[in-house]
């Protein structure tokens, strides 16, 4: 293995709300629509903008994150993706800086030039100054240049333009016409399978940035070989379902990816439209929007029925977030309107206008400890003690409580699987399976199924 060369960039902005999906989108799209081989990364934790970002570019989208990826991991994404593609794009998060660690960490760490995104609204010269503020704020940064957002006129946009001073570049702008904009909800951008015209206006959006400036591609980027992983088969014949439609799609694609390298078989299901699980070992149900569909969640008796029957049999049960909301007696929606759901963890969710909690989340399972974080407009009421709770390693708010209840695992965090595989592989193994499975993996260790064994004998 060596080192790889392709064109990338970062694309980041001064804040949240600036249009950094749609500018990555429309650049995605653009270069895709030119031939090039595009493949576009999520900095930090999102479900949403992936989505959005797959169908720009055709190819899937992954998380790049120094915390809860990790560097080795982020890494070997990047030299995967340099072997492959003609151009790498990384939407960032948050603001350029904001955060530890930042976009700009991240940028800073692998060599890739950031691409600043500024929202133009109500701005002339100030404009110049804010880019000039992103580009020399941390002067070991590497800086491409900056793109204008939701300007109005072709003389606005040459205002922006004209306010760049040593010798920042331009990359263009995008107006703020409603068709190229992407609509929003409570957690985030709308699901691209939501989106009918979705298509339509990636075009639009590639096709206004082409006629704003020349086209050309960022400088190359050197990205170093990983250190190599292979995956232990610890789930191999493992048949796991795991929920996939409306109101559950936020899983991570690294997530399923390792389970698949593990050995397990992944079987997907609409919980919302299917009378029956498949034939599985293990139950995944991931977050989404069980809020917008609890009423046709509550209709599926057959569905609720298999559910129930899986967790009585003593099957393997992880639920994150959404699919933890599934589980409880009933949710209620902004509206006030409640249904009654599976009822295995007993309690109550009442979704809330506002944000609820966002953070990081670091978690110590008797399996291990597993990364991911935390995003939720509910709050929920149970009489089930956690059996752990998160911790946030910038001290944001919400240490998410974990439960269970024999092989049931359920949370409003999101984990990232390979941040532990042993751990995950302890979370959705059989019974029959651990203690041969998950022998220690040096001399003395202890197995980490271990303690599983402990709690549901």
């Amino acid at each position: 293995m060596s080192v790889r060369q392709c064109p990338a960039v970062l694309i980041a902005a001064p804040a949240s709300g600036q249009g950094k999906t749609t500018v990555t989108a429309a650049l995605a799209r653009l270069h895709r629509n030119q031939g090039r081989q595009v493949r576009v990364f999520k900095c930090g934790p999102d479900f949403l903008d992936p989505m959005i970002l797959e169908r720009a570019s055709g190819a899937p989208v992954y998380q790049l994150d120094m915390w809860m990826v990790g560097e080795q991991e982020s890494r070997r994404l990047l030299w995967e993706a340099a072997g492959e593609a003609d151009l790498i794009l990384i939407e960032g998060v948050m603001g350029l800086f904001d955060g530890t660690p930042s976009s700009a960490d991240l940028a800073r760490h692998f060599g890739v030039p950031v691409l600043g995104v500024i929202d133009g609204t109500a701005m002339a010269q100030t404009f110049g100054a804010l880019a000039l503020g992103l580009a020399r704020y941390q002067p070991d940064l590497p800086f491409a240049g900056v793109l204008a957002n939701r300007v109005g006129t072709l003389r606005h946009a040459q205002l922006l333009e004209g306010s760049l001073t040593e010798g920042l570049r331009w990359y263009g702008a995008l107006s703020r016409e409603t068709g190229i904009e992407l609509p929003s909800r409570h957690l985030g951008l709308v699901q691209a399978s939501e989106l009918n015209d979705l298509d339509l206006r990636l075009d639009a959006a590639a096709t206004a940035l082409a006629s704003s400036c020349e086209v050309a591609l960022p400088p190359a980027v050197a990205f170093a070989a990983p250190q190599p992983v292979v995956a232990e088969p610890l789930l191999a014949g493992v048949r796991i379902a795991v929920a996939r439609d409306e109101a559950f799609a936020f899983t991570y694609g690294a997530s399923l990816d390792l389970l698949r390298a593990m050995g397990a078989q992944l079987h997907f299901f609409s919980p919302i439209h299917d009378s029956g699980l498949p034939e599985a070992d293990s139950l995944y149900l991931p977050g989404g929007y069980p809020e917008l569909h609890h009423v046709a969640l509550a209709q599926n008796t057959p569905m609720l029925e298999a559910i129930r029957a899986h967790h009585r049999a003593g099957k393997p049960l992880l639920a994150e977030c959404g699919g933890m909301l599934y589980l409880l007696d009933s949710l209620t929606d902004v509206e006030g309107v409640s249904a009654p759901l599976l009822g295995l963890l007993p309690g109550a969710a009442v979704m809330q206008k506002r944000l609820a909690a966002l953070a990081l989340q670091t978690v110590d399972l008797p399996e291990g400890s597993l990364r991911g974080h935390t995003y939720h407009h509910s709050l929920t009421t149970t009489t089930l003690a956690p059996i752990a709770r998160g911790l946030s390693p910038n001290g944001g708010r919400g240490a998410e409580a974990v439960y269970r209840d024999g092989r049931m695992t359920a949370s409003y965090v999101h984990f990232y699987f390979p941040s532990n595989p042993r751990a995950v592989a302890a979370l959705f193994m059989p019974q029959t399976a651990i203690a041969s499975r998950l022998a220690p993996t040096e001399a003395g260790e202890t197995p980490v199924g271990a303690s599983l064994l402990a709690i549901s004998q």
